[in-house]
């Protein structure tokens, strides 16, 4: 194994995502100059990041929305647009689907009666 190609700087260091409360060691060559304490009492670089598996809605399964634009209201409201007009649609169409034989049927009546 070439000795010249590998880094020189790869080392444990601890991972923590602050907004979440978790934090893990794991092997890697980030720059920091800050420290932490870990679990097995060393001392290890620490590496603050935004997101991990505990923070990112993927991991948790929780819908978190960072939305600057409100692209997400927009889709929202749009498709909830468009459910309304569906289901107005659909009663249209069912109101429509029961008045045309109310009719067929007193046309019938007025046929014979005057008969």
């Amino acid at each position: 194994m070439k000795s010249s190609i590998h880094p020189k700087e790869y080392r444990p260091v601890v991972f923590s995502d602050e907004a979440a409360g978790f934090a893990f060691l794991t092997q890697s060559t980030a720059p920091t100059d800050e420290t932490i304490k870990w679990e097995d009492g060393n001392e290890y670089p620490l590496v603050k990041i935004h997101i991990s598996s505990a923070s990112h809605p993927y991991f948790t399964g929780e819908e978190k929305i960072i939305d600057t634009e409100g692209r997400v209201d927009r889709f929202k409201n749009k498709f909830a647009k468009a459910e309304a007009h569906r289901k107005k649609l659909q009663e249209k169409a069912a109101k429509k689907a029961k008045q045309p034989k109310a009719k067929k049927t007193a046309k019938k009546d007025a046929k014979a009666t005057e008969k």
